[in-house]
């Protein structure tokens, strides 16, 4: 989440947990007992991966990931059941002043603390594209950003990228693309009013990746329900449906800013 971040987290407390082997085993282990959902499987009843990343800054390619979370989501069990992965990267760069405020990491935690980039990074890419073989999409909150680093990492480190890993387009859940679409209420869309909105209540602090990655997994419900139009839309349909949803909403924010006298965006969304 880059734009979207809001209220810095100063000087919260850290903590630590196993990293890499423990999460990976459960989380593949996990995935290889969900069901193979297919392109029918609708998006209120489907099993989803939650991803979120705290990052030096905001560059993909040029900044880097220090900390990342993995959540998988039984539809059927909710957050009781969530499965949890969750690193501490050493991103061999320095984090920027700006982002230190906000995430609270600083480059001597990082290197005493943080595992090395290649075999984390492997490890959580590997996750992911093992999930959309099981067809299980990546929901994330802004996901360009956080999927963008992460690409932007695995060919800083010579490693595969996520689209190399699969024969197809990963399937990707933005709970900020559908939100936009659907509720055209006035003020900031950050995860922390969204959430609010929807009357998500936060499992611990924002700007920690795994309660990040907790609360966007934790919108589906309350948007699906509200909008059972978004609960009835099938995995096979989301990519469309979030890509023209982006291009609604981006034409008429350019409307906005040329308005204003302010450049307009450009791009699109997984274009």
């Amino acid at each position: 989440m880059p734009e979207n971040r809001e209220t810095p987290v100063i000087g919260r407390s850290l903590s630590l947990r196993p990293q890499t082997i423990q999460g990976m085993t459960e989380l593949l282990t996990a995935i290889e007992a969900a069901p193979n959902q297919t392109a029918d499987q609708t998006l209120a009843d489907s099993w989803l991966l939650g991803f979120d990343t705290e990052t030096t800054g905001v560059t993909a390619g040029r900044d880097a990931i220090c900390s990342a979370s993995l959540v998988l989501r039984d539809p059927a069990k909710g957050y009781a059941g969530d499965v949890i992965g969750e690193w501490l990267i050493n991103p061999h760069r320095p984090v920027s002043p700006a982002a230190s405020r906000v995430n609270g990491f600083t480059d001597e935690f990082l290197q005493e603390h943080g595992g090395e980039p290649t075999e984390v990074l492997e490890t959580i890419a590997g996750i992911i594209a093992e999930a959309q073989r099981h067809g299980i999409p990546l929901l994330a909150y802004n996901a360009p950003f956080d999927v963008d680093m992460l690409e932007g990492d695995l060919a800083r480190w010579g490693l595969q990228s996520l689209r190399d890993r699969l024969d197809c387009e990963p399937v990707v859940v933005d709970p900020l693309v559908i939100d936009r679409e659907i509720s055209h209420r006035k003020g900031k869309r950050t995860l922390t009013d969204t959430t609010f909105y929807y009357g998500v209540e936060p499992r611990g602090d924002f700007h920690n990746a795994t309660a990040d990655t907790t609360a966007a997994v934790d919108l589906i419900a309350p948007i699906t329900r509200l909008y059972p139009q978004t609960g009835r839309l099938t995995l096979g349909e989301l990519m469309d449906w979030q890509r023209d949803a982006y291009r609604r909403w981006r034409d008429s924010f350019n409307q906005w800013l040329t308005s204003k006298g302010r450049t307009p965006i450009i791009g699109g969304w997984f274009e």
